[in-house]
């Protein structure tokens, strides 16, 4: 075997069969490769078992409660009064043009409104939540609806519902009660099957205890 002349690379070895040695540089290639398949694969797992981001249900103090009061004029001009809505279903979703799931929801929320109008069973209004009402008026004059909104430029409705981020969507049932509070908004699919669930409890006999020797 000749000997290399001073200073020549020495990357690659021969062993004693005359074949050539991978250099040791090249394990450390490897093991970043093997890091990066393992990193994107639980990144996939993560995306295909997270919550999904529409049709969230969380917990609210409202629910169980009558809901608080919705007074207001609305876009067109009209007055809106929740207690005006009682006999109905109502979901109750705010709302602001700046926020992009409020606009990516808005065609299903228009699609289950105009649905439920046609039966009679359910609606949906909408409150403006920290925007202007140029914006908004700008916004549903482009894109339709059909379902009221109510200008909520002091904020007092969304601080009654405790509010925090929108989209934020209440259902309220037609006694009045809240009975779901959805978050990080809402599908037209979603929404049938939250619909579905509270007419299913709401109908569903209630046990009462039987005293003794009754």
């Amino acid at each position: 075997m000749s000997t290399p002349a001073p200073g020549a690379p020495t990357d690659v070895d021969d062993d004693d069969d005359g074949e050539d040695v991978l250099p040791q540089r090249s394990l450390p290639v490897a093991a970043i490769a093997v890091v990066v398949v393992v990193v994107v694969g639980l990144l996939v797992v993560v995306l295909f078992t997270r919550e999904p981001a529409a049709n969230r249900q969380a917990d609210s103090p409202l629910l169980g409660r009558e809901a608080p009061s919705l007074v207001g004029t609305t876009l067109d001009g009209s007055d809106f009064d929740i207690t005006d809505q009682r006999g109905r279903w109502v979901l109750v979703n705010f709302f602001a043009t700046w926020c992009a799931p409020c606009r990516q929801e808005h065609d299903d929320l228009s699609s289950f409104h105009q649905r439920h109008q046609a039966i009679g069973d359910a609606g949906v209004v909408s409150v403006v939540f920290d925007d202007t009402t140029g914006n908004a008026r700008e916004f549903f004059e482009a894109e339709g609806g059909g379902f009221p909104v109510v200008i909520s430029d002091e904020g007092d409705i969304a601080l009654d519902y405790g509010v925090l981020k929108v989209p934020e969507s209440y259902l309220v049932a037609p006694d009045g009660t809240v009975v779901a509070k959805i978050i990080g908004g809402v599908t037209s699919e979603g929404l049938e099957s939250i619909l579905d669930d509270a007419q299913a409890a709401q109908s569903a006999p209630t046990t009462q205890a039987t005293e003794p020797g009754g």
